[in-house]
């Protein structure tokens, strides 16, 4: 009985990155950028609204007592919406930052 040798079978090489997934990751990471940017100018928009309308009714002017209290508790919603968006985000980077390399 004829024994046959064992030949190494070579291990294929992790192909590097083309150019072209480096681009989608930065086009990725610039379209969270801009969804974050358009986030809070949605959010600052909503606190200058706010707070026109409450200034307009401490001026005495003719402003819904409504239009004040839904454009106040709009913002309220808004803002706590950030702040969980805010806090997934240091928690994500917090997890990151722990990982083993």
């Amino acid at each position: 009985m004829a024994i046959s040798s064992i030949t190494p079978s070579p291990i294929p090489s992790i192909p590097d990155i083309n150019p072209a997934q480096k681009s989608s990751a930065s086009s990725n990471t610039s379209e969270i950028t801009k969804s974050f940017e358009n986030m809070l100018t949605s959010l600052n928009d909503s606190q200058l609204k706010s707070d026109a309308l409450v200034e307009r009714m401490a001026r005495g002017e003719s402003v819904d007592l409504h239009a004040v209290m839904i454009g106040m508790e709009e913002n309220n919603v808004n803002f706590n919406v950030a702040l969980g968006i805010r806090d997934k985000l240091v928690e994500a980077y917090r997890e990151v930052m722990r990982m083993q390399v």
